[in-house]
């Protein structure tokens, strides 16, 4: 007659959670065994229910009684260590601190099977692609898109920041200071995760022919407003178009201090010269190069991606500049995203 087993609520609850959210398959089958002989089934329901033996049930029944939890995790691997799992420090060393090419290989990044292959040319053990995969996953590696990062910063970004924000913190009421930049807006949609049926790939139409216009925005300090000036290049003629839209529309203030970046249009002849024809109305300020976290117009942009451009289902670049529109007057006032002027009072 099978022994039945009594659970406290700690150890069931343990059990549960093992079951619900642990990583291991082996594990989580002794979790669920222990449970529904726990809840009184037989060894026959347990054994179909499960699809395992009732030798299987009867050594982790016999094992729980003997040791309670610790026994299922003590024997969670199944017998001694692999030959494998003597190795995780190599792989994992390597994987996350070497490329291929310090072993000669003309490759920029590490699979499995380049890893199994440098094994066994440097050690001569001989082990799986799939081996390799889960000793990996052991050590606590996954396999991700990195993040890039500026290998050369601007070395004045530190000062030129601590410029903008004193700006920004001594700003005279009859001045006012904006963020600007500029992107793009075109039929053939950016591609990003939807959701869809597992197995059925969803689809997003692109257009024969991509057609492109560029907004040109720049984001109020103290307001949050937005003003943006549409155009069919990313040039100093939309650069100077926003500069009149942006000095009709701010003709209330003195002086209009423009924080932008270095784009060589930017500073053309041709905007030079608009400045010189409104003397005293305008001053820039460029932010430091390479810098696109410092410019919160950049976080405008990205959720204007997100939540509109990103597989969008839009015919004609008239219907999307129309919902973009739409999009950038309802969620107006923006926030000022980001840790650069943190701290700062806009007043």
């Amino acid at each position: 007659m099978p022994t039945s087993i009594a659970l406290s609520d700690d150890e069931r609850n343990s059990l549960l959670l093992t079951l619900r959210s642990d990583h291991d398959p082996a594990l989580r089958l002794r979790a669920h065994i222990v449970l529904l002989l726990a809840s009184g089934y037989t060894w026959a329901v347990v054994a179909a229910v499960l699809f395992c033996s009732t030798r299987t049930i009867a050594r982790w029944q016999g094992r729980f009684l003997a040791g309670r939890l610790d026994a299922l995790h003590d024997a969670a691997r199944g017998g001694p260590p692999s030959r494998a799992a003597g190795w995780l420090a190599v792989l994992s060393g390597w994987a996350s601190e070497l490329t291929p090419r310090a072993f000669g290989w003309l490759r920029s990044r590490w699979t499995c099977a380049v890893l199994a292959l440098t094994l066994w040319q440097v050690h001569r053990v001989r082990l799986g692609r799939e081996a390799v995969r889960r000793q990996l996953r052991r050590a606590g590696l996954v396999w991700r898109r990195p993040r890039p990062v500026l290998r050369q910063p601007d070395p004045d970004k530190d000062s030129i920041i601590k410029g903008l924000r004193q700006l920004l913190r001594t700003l005279p009421a009859d001045e006012v200071a904006l963020f600007q930049d500029e992107a793009d807006v075109q039929t053939n949609p950016d591609i990003g995760p939807m959701w869809m049926r597992r197995g059925c790939q969803a689809e997003v139409e692109t257009p024969g022919d991509n057609r492109k216009n560029y907004l040109a925005g720049s984001l109020n300090w103290r307001t949050g407003a937005l003003i943006r000036t549409v155009g069919p290049k990313r040039n100093g003629a939309l650069f100077i178009a926003h500069l009149e839209d942006l000095r009709r529309r701010l003709r209330r203030y003195r002086k209009i201090h423009l924080i932008l970046d270095n784009a060589t249009f930017h500073d053309s002849k041709a905007v030079r010269d608009y400045l010189r024809r409104h003397p005293g109305r305008f001053e820039l300020h460029w932010l430091p190069k390479r810098a696109p976290e410092c410019n919160p117009v950049e976080r405008v942009w990205w959720h204007l991606r997100e939540e509109i451009t990103r597989n969008h289902k839009c015919k004609t670049l008239d219907e999307l500049i129309d919902l973009v529109f739409a999009w950038l007057t309802a969620r107006a006032p923006f926030a000022v995203e980001g840790s650069t002027y943190a701290n700062l009072q806009a007043g």
